[in-house]
């Protein structure tokens, strides 16, 4: 049995189970929420860590992540809907329904920035600080978040015969693409991208804290904006299902901002030498040094 399963099409293995979790009753567990609260449980440790070797009260993550999730999940969602408005106007009582799928990380990124602008400036402490030490618990969270795309047989590319190529249920299949069954597994490609930006995040961190190399405060949040937004660039170009300005999937546009601003910013850091201070080193007792 186990012979004639390893022979199976690897396309057969790969396969959504259904974005139900578990079902009790009336009450259904979906996989989109609890990878979300996963995300964000290991999100505030990671958050938390990094700010201890950095030298920054943890507890103003613990705080941060109630203004983040308070104001990303929403604004991730008011993106979507936006955009899809001319199906979403036929169905309003759908619009609440983010247990269904439908958020766009744009919006979370763009409400985030803002709660942690206000943050910053209520408590007074460095706005880039605090992005550099959520930049990596973000790629993070994005790319287990990815994986309820998985679950939701959404988020899919264009058809394709590639050995990992992914089933899609008829019924979820774009119009268009009705006789074909199996897609590019666009979610896993951008999970796969996250997880290489994150650890390049955390390198750089701990590398910084060494002053190899001498990172300046926003850095890691800046490297995070040009490297998820390159890979962002080509994986949305497979996509069936991108949200659309007019001939333009937005989030090439805004991808090619966040590069652009990416840039620009680490140019303004480290080419015109700005005034953001350097990362604090951590004792050299702590890396076991003499």
């Amino acid at each position: 049995m186990l012979s004639a399963f390893l022979h199976l099409p690897l396309a057969w293995q790969f396969a959504s189970p259904g974005p139900i979790l578990v079902e009790i009753g009336p009450l259904a567990i979906r996989w989109y929420g609890l990878l979300i609260a996963t995300a964000v449980l290991i999100g505030v440790s990671l958050s938390q860590y990094l700010a201890k070797r950095r030298h920054v009260n943890p507890d103003l993550l613990g705080d941060l992540v109630i203004w983040l999730v308070i104001a990303a999940i929403p604004a991730a969602r008011v993106y979507y809907v936006l955009f899809e408005w001319s199906e979403y106007a036929q169905h309003p009582e759908r619009i609440i329904a983010i247990w269904q799928g439908g958020i766009a990380i744009h919006g979370a990124i763009l409400g985030g920035t803002v709660a942690a602008l206000i943050f910053a400036r209520v408590k007074k402490i460095s706005f880039w600080q605090l992005a550099d030490l959520v930049a990596p618990s973000l790629i993070l969270g994005q790319a287990i978040g990815r994986w309820g795309n998985f679950f939701n047989s959404e988020a899919f590319g264009s058809p394709t015969d590639l050995p990992w190529k992914l089933f899609i249920p008829p019924d979820r299949r774009p119009p268009e693409y009705a006789d074909f069954a199996y897609f590019h597994p666009t979610f896993l490609y951008e999970s796969l991208w996250d997880l290489i930006v994150f650890g390049l995040l955390l390198t750089l961190f701990f590398r910084g804290l060494k002053r190899k190399p001498r990172l300046k405060v926003g850095t890691l949040f800046l490297v995070y904006l040009v490297t998820y937004s390159l890979g962002r660039l080509w994986i949305e170009g497979l996509r069936t299902d991108s949200l659309m300005l007019g001939p333009l999937r937005m989030a090439q546009v805004v991808s090619l901002v966040g590069i652009s601003l990416g840039l620009a910013g680490l140019a303004w850091l480290y080419i015109y030498n700005r005034s953001l201070p350097d990362v604090a080193p951590l004792p050299q007792a702590e890396f076991g040094e003499q």
